[in-house]
């Protein structure tokens, strides 16, 4: 594998001892760091694949990755070899800003099954909507077996998009609020939501509201979901220009959008465990849970960012790659994919790449 000695930023905080800052406000970076750095200087980050095109979606089984890209393709990753299949869909893909073939995770039996599960924007005639579906691996074709759920107003942008399974087996789906923010406020609508689902897209009978898969609302992009070894889901959210969020979801509740974002309050709505602030911006995407904290990729925020729940406090722990679009921790490792061919960012040379980290470094 490829190395790449980019501590640029590896937060030599978290050997150095950095002092983190409490929730919002993000914490100072530190001084970048050269080979000259004592024992900084021999951690690498290790590039597992690269040359991938605007990638969105990490998942992984045994030693195999699959990564979703936005145009259309899911890449499967085995020892560094790169093998791009194709996604047979039965709408047309959107090429719409932040649209395309976003969310994917593997069914749970996927080794027998063939399956996983993926989400994706679409136009139908003049409009454009996302949608749930089942995707079946056929040789080395994705084909859409199954239709969950359809017609998720989408706009321009905000699509949500992120499939996570949770600990219970049901599957949870983020969804942006379509550019109408008020509608993330009408429980009856799907936008500006967190869903809930069980595998076969039936609407389970323990969600908040009858018959519906709609589990939290008031949000206006959320785009990472992560559970604690508690079961406690957490959830990633873009704010509007600042006032990102980092929030504890509860089945039921309103997190305020767009009454409230940031460290505003108000009776019966959620405010967040963390929060950008007025003057900064993460934009939060994908993310993961590993002993007490919330590791999140940042894309305005060029980062990996960390959060430690019990004390309140955050750091950037992982920068200068560039924007950071999902987080996996597996094993012994931190992965996570680069954004910077989305068109917003500035490709490095060979971007995009997944990349990994010891989490023991990150402690």
């Amino acid at each position: 594998m490829k190395r790449a000695l980019v501590l640029i930023m590896l937060t030599i905080c978290l050997l150095a001892g950095c002092t983190a800052t409490k929730q919002q406000s993000i914490s100072k970076e530190p001084e970048n760091v050269d080979q000259g750095a004592g024992e900084v200087a021999d951690v690498a980050l290790e590039v597992i694949a690269q040359k991938l095109a605007t990638p969105w979606s990490i998942d992984k089984v045994d030693n195999t990755f699959y990564v979703s890209e936005r145009p259309g393709h899911i890449v499967k990753i085995v020892n560094g070899e790169r093998q791009r299949q194709r996604v047979k869909l039965e709408k047309n893909l959107a090429t719409a800003s932040e649209a395309g073939l976003l969310g994917f995770v593997l069914a749970p039996d996927f080794l027998q099954s063939n399956r996983a599960y993926a989400y994706y924007t679409y136009v139908e005639g003049t409009k454009q909507f996302n949608r749930i579906i089942i995707l079946r691996l056929e040789g080395d074709i994705w084909k859409e077996e199954q239709l969950l759920v359809d017609h998720i107003l989408s706009g321009s942008y905000h699509h949500g998009g992120r499939l996570e399974i949770s600990p219970d087996g049901k599957l949870y789906a983020t969804v942006g609020d379509a550019r109408a923010p008020s509608i993330a406020q009408a429980q009856d609508t799907l936008e500006g939501k967190i869903l809930r689902m069980n595998l076969d897209g039936s609407i389970p009978s323990d969600n908040p509201f009858p018959n519906s898969y709609v589990y939290s609302y008031g949000h206006r992009n959320p785009q990472g979901m992560a559970w604690s070894t508690d079961g406690t889901l957490y959830a990633s959210e873009h704010g509007n220009t600042a006032n990102d969020e980092i929030n504890r979801i509860k089945a039921g509740h309103n997190y305020g959008w767009p009454i409230i974002e940031g460290s505003e309050q108000q009776e019966g709505m959620i405010a967040p465990l963390f929060t950008s602030g007025n003057n900064t911006t993460w934009a939060p995407s994908g993310m993961d849970y590993y002993d007490g904290k919330l590791y999140v990729a940042a894309l305005k925020g060029t980062a990996v960012l960390a959060f430690n729940i019990e004390k309140g406090e955050q750091r950037k722990i992982i920068s200068g790659l560039g924007r950071i679009r999902d987080i996996l921790v597996d094993g012994k490792y931190l992965y996570f994919i680069s954004n910077n061919t989305d068109g917003r960012g500035f490709p490095q040379e060979s971007d995009d790449k997944l990349y990994r980290i010891p989490l023991l470094i990150l402690k």
